[in-house]
């Protein structure tokens, strides 16, 4: 009797989980992912009367949501915070009529159309158009400081945030060709960079390795790794390993006002490599000058497919695109 107990529950538990996953929406256009592309893309799609539904993903707004200060966007003369601004565009867009949802897409089948996008492993979205605008993750250390600090010192982009740090020293952790960029952007800021560097050699390219020789403001430390991070509810220095596991190790102090990590980033694309082409990386490839990927029907925007540019204002500009490109290529491909 026990065991039969046992049968019907799992049976029971199996009934269950396929009534779920069969709870099925159908949607003109699916926007999966928010921030800056996302909502662009909500906006000029609403706009459109393609009644777009979008998902906001697991971190609503995107990257920006974990910057303070945002002073390089259009329309913002006094700055505004990450936060706002995407609470802004997130009400811009419902304003015209998107239905903005939290939930995560957690499983995508865009072999035909409609095609299905499974959220939250409960519901299935039927879709004629799909935008992807997942954005990328940047890459940490895995140290408790760099939650600690976020928004009071840590930052994944110079470009973003450099201008906060001018006249003081700053850190920039890698060795590849972002990390060099990202040093030489902020020398032309900055008091001084450290630029970390894990090995005794940079990974980077060699004009880019020149070009970081040559600046005077970048001091290289060989061989170092990154312990912890100090101050006062902001950072104010950074405690450093030396030759870590060698009999010369030794603990470093700097003083910093900004630690920068340029150790990559991760798009958000796993879900839709069994359909999309992606670089080596992972970033999907679009058609150049469009948002179009290799499955008609379905685009990318934003830092999803820009591992060059990664700002907001670029990010907003591609989810301009992808609406317009959505709402020509359903104009040309009526779904039957």
């Amino acid at each position: 009797m026990a065991l039969f107990g046992k049968i019907e529950n799992l049976d029971d538990s199996s009934k269950k989980e396929e009534k779920e996953i069969t709870d099925v929406e159908k949607a003109k256009v699916l926007i999966i992912g928010s921030g800056p592309a996302g909502y662009t893309a909500a906006i000029y799609a609403a706009r459109a009367n393609l009644s777009p539904v979008m998902y906001e993903g697991m971190q609503p707004g995107g990257q920006l949501t974990t910057t303070t200060e945002v002073e390089n966007f259009p329309g913002y003369p006094s700055g505004v915070t990450g936060p706002e601004m995407m609470e802004d565009l997130k009400k811009q867009a419902e304003r015209f009529g998107t239905s903005v949802r939290w939930g995560m897409a957690t499983k995508a089948d865009l072999s035909q159309r409609p095609f299905k996008v499974t959220i939250d492993d409960k519901k299935v979205i039927e879709a004629e158009a799909v935008i992807i605008a997942t954005g990328a993750t940047a890459k940490y250390l895995g140290l408790e400081d760099e939650s600690k600090y976020a928004g009071g010192g840590v930052s994944a982009c110079a470009t973003c945030d450099g201008f906060f740090y001018r006249g003081k020293d700053v850190a920039v952790v890698g060795g590849g060709d972002t990390a060099a960029e990202e040093a030489m952007y902020l020398a032309g800021l900055v008091n001084k960079v450290y630029l970390i560097v894990r090995r005794d050699e940079l990974r980077a390219s060699k004009v880019m390795q020149d070009r970081v020789f040559e600046t005077k403001n970048i001091e290289i430390l060989w061989e170092h790794q990154t312990k912890g991070l100090l101050g006062d509810g902001v950072v104010e220095g950074a405690v450093l390993v030396k030759k870590q596991g060698t009999p010369e190790e030794e603990e470093v102090k700097i003083k910093i006002d900004g630690f920068f990590l340029a150790i990559g980033h991760t798009p958000n694309s796993g879900i839709f490599k069994d359909y999309l082409k992606t670089n080596e990386v992972g970033y999907i490839q679009t058609t150049p000058g469009t948002t179009k990927t290799n499955v008609p029907g379905v685009f990318a925007c934003g830092d999803v497919q820009d591992h060059v540019y990664r700002q907001a204002v670029t990010a907003a500009g591609t989810g301009c695109m992808a609406a317009i490109d959505a709402e020509r290529w359903l104009a040309e491909n009526p779904l039957i």
